[in-house]
């Protein structure tokens, strides 16, 4: 969740997530009510030694005020449970006392519209004028149970164990929820923080403050939207260079009318928020049970950088392991063949009847399960290794086969199978062990597909960005000779063509390019020429081009646009341009005029090397149209990027245009060719808000 607010508080955040005091501001004796739930929730931190204070100036047995508090220890922390309307004032005493952050819990603000706007405008102006570093409002609050913080109202919280595992989330219920699976799962919690609506302290923060926490192993992030995209990336670019940092972004489907009452906020593109992210450093996962699974493998373990690792799998049960190795399949992981000698060494340990060539079946384990994830983590093939078996104790003692059998460098992500406490107790001894645990394949696959996404990450090594050579000082009205006019100078391949304002100079043209050619109007107002009737393809004839430019004066044409064919081939769109919340990027897509219907592309942010802007129609999901399907022509994937490179350093070296796009851009036996392209100044966007 965020607001229109930018983040105005100074200073860092170990007084918010590490204090020494906290006054409790609107404590009560009511059990129901939140200020009583938050006491019981501190109680153990003043166990632990730590000041906490309760206020409410309508009981004599508690502190009349935040000044009354400070005077009797140190208030580093105000914790806000009053109604949304006093919470400015109160910020602004606390702050006058002292207090160097605050939370406010409850909600009523810009999520609720109405006064809730001024509300939260209110507390804002207070940040600003003070440096106060505030968390929320409209959340559940946060929890630090190495400093035995539980700055929360939800009862149970306090159960969560200190571990090495940081949740960021939008939202305080989801913080809580993630919190909760974590200590499930048998994982223990750095820190886990609700941003709420963010007037201050808001992801990035969080994030920053978390790449100098020692503690932390693994990052969770959860986003319902985006305020400020460029230090969003920024931070966790900084942060996933030093831990890794697993991201689940809300908006695949269309939500926005729940998601503007929940956040008060616009929610941002869910596909460039990913992309985004993604090219940021962090890995990416579609739901909250998937979140868990690879933050919690990676808080464990790391694979060795690779682009395409290699994962072995070991199955004591087959019908699991087909499961497994479908989810891997399904996740682009590479299962490789086992060499000769890793299958001659599992020959000596296994049934002749198993399957051992990858994955390797063991049938039921036995003591010789530890040696058979030793040989094949050991073969030269294989990365990381991906296990599943059911707990069975009186058969095999998995935390004796897996130190039995770990290989330093090559991770293990085991699914247990089973239920009750043993089974619980098992799983977290594997973790002890730096074994990453799963309870289902599907949860394996997560854990795999983590580490493999991270390798990869890590061995990506960005290309120089830029400056290149590109035209500067572009603006105004393109129409699309003009627009191809500007590929051109960027080494772009358009079709020959010539501009006309005649009939005279239409015969002409075709008389020198010669048939067929397409003929087009020719107006920079027109953007989706096709839809107007303003494209006739195919004309080889004078008859046919006066027949097509009968039919362009009938729509209004002055100008004309001939040029040849282009040779049949596989439409893309390319195009650049400026998002409202991370600035310039690029996009590529499948299918021309109909990418938007497919949905299929990749999205990257500007500027952009050439050899990572060749990785993009990897992602595609018919990439393999561009490999030569059925005899059809293949791309070079360097020339596609350094047309996409070229794109974005002309966007970012032109703050005069909005928009850059050509559809379709084909790709034909002798390469690609834009065959439309539409340029949008800065200026005239917004006459065109819906193109």
């Amino acid at each position: 969740m965020t607001s229109t607010v930018p983040p105005t508080g100074t200073g860092g955040l170990d007084a918010l997530f590490a204090p020494k005091g906290i006054a409790v501001v609107g404590a009560s004796r009511n059990p129901a009510k939140l200020g009583a739930a938050l006491a019981r929730s501190l109680a153990g931190f003043a166990g632990r030694g730590g000041h906490l204070a309760l206020v409410n100036g309508r009981d004599e047995a508690m502190h009349p005020s935040v000044r009354a508090a400070a005077d009797a220890g140190p208030v580093d922390l105000a914790m806000v449970c009053v109604p949304a309307a006093a919470c400015a004032g109160v910020l602004a005493e606390a702050a006058d006392a002292g207090a160097r952050a605050a939370v406010v819990c409850g909600g009523g603000f810009a999520e609720a519209g109405g006064p809730g706007v001024r509300y939260q405008e209110e507390l804002a102006a207070v940040v600003a004028g003070t440096g106060l570093r505030l968390l929320g409002p409209n959340t559940s609050g946060f929890l630090a149970p190495r400093s035995g913080v539980t700055a929360s109202f939800v009862p149970g919280a306090a159960q969560v164990r200190p571990g090495r595992i940081a949740v960021v989330a939008a939202s305080g219920g989801v913080n809580h929820a993630m919190a909760f699976l974590l200590t499930e799962a048998g994982h223990g919690v750095s820190l886990a923080v609700g941003l709420g609506n963010a007037v201050d302290v808001s992801a990035p923060d969080v994030l920053d403050h978390l790449a100098e926490d020692p503690e932390t192993a693994a990052v969770a992030l959860h986003l319902e939207s985006v305020a400020d995209g460029p230090r969003l990336v920024d931070a966790v670019r900084r942060l996933s260079a030093r831990r890794p940092v697993v991201a689940l972004v809300v908006g695949r489907h269309d939500i926005g009318a729940f998601a503007a009452s929940h956040t008060g906020a616009l929610a941002t593109s869910w596909r460039t928020t990913r992309a985004a992210l993604a090219q940021a450093g962090a890995v990416l996962v579609d739901d909250e049970r998937e979140l868990v699974d690879a933050v919690g493998a990676l808080a464990v373990a790391r694979a060795r950088p690779g682009r395409d690792p290699g994962v072995g799998v070991v199955t004591a049960q087959a019908g699991p392991g087909l499961l497994l190795l479908d989810d891997l399949s399904g996740r682009g992981a590479r299962v490789p063949g086992l060499a000769r000698s890793t299958q001659e060494t599992l020959a000596t340990l296994l049934p002749p009847l198993t399957y051992q060539r990858n994955p390797v079946d063991t049938g039921r384990p036995g003591p010789e399960l530890g040696q058979v994830f030793r040989a094949v983590a050991e073969d030269p093939r294989v990365d990381v290794v991906a296990g599943y078996a059911l707990h069975e104790p009186d058969a095999v003692d998995l935390v004796a086969a897996v130190r039995d059998g770990r290989v330093p460098d090559v991770p293990l992500v085991l699914g247990v199978g089973g239920t009750g406490d043993e089974v619980v107790q098992a799983r977290r001894d594997l973790l002890d062990a730096g074994v990453a645990v799963a309870t289902e394949p599907r949860g394996v696959g997560a854990g795999i597909g983590a580490l493999l996404a991270d390798a990869r990450v890590r061995a990506r090594r960005p290309g120089a960005v830029g400056p290149q050579q590109v035209p500067t000082g572009i603006r105004g009205a393109h129409d699309e000779h003009r627009a191809k006019g500007l590929l051109d100078r960027l080494g772009i391949r358009t079709t020959p063509r010539r501009a006309c304002g005649s009939r005279a100079e239409a015969h002409a043209a075709l008389a020198e390019l010669g048939g067929p050619v397409a003929v087009k109007i020719l107006d920079a107002t027109v953007l989706h020429k096709t839809e107007v009737g303003g494209v006739h393809l195919g004309i080889g004839g004078p008859a046919e081009l006066d027949t097509a430019l009968d039919r362009l004066d009938a729509i209004g044409a002055a100008r004309y646009l001939v040029e040849r064919m282009a040779p049949p081939g596989v439409d893309l769109v390319l195009g650049a341009r400026r998002d409202p919340v991370f600035g310039p990027i690029l996009l590529l897509g499948l299918g021309g005029t109909t990418a938007e219907a497919l949905a299929d592309v990749a999205i990257r942010l500007a500027p952009l090397a050439p050899d990572e802007a060749a990785e993009m129609p990897a992602e595609l999901a018919g990439h393999a149209l561009l490999d030569g399907w059925r005899g059809g022509p293949v791309l070079d994937t360097a020339e596609l990027g350094r047309v996409t490179a070229a794109l974005g350093d002309l966007l970012v070296a032109n703050p005069g245009l909005d928009e850059i796009e050509v559809n379709p851009l084909r790709l034909t036996p002798d390469g690609l060719v834009a065959l439309d392209a539409v340029v949008m100044a800065r200026e005239a966007a917004d006459a065109h808000p819906h193109r």
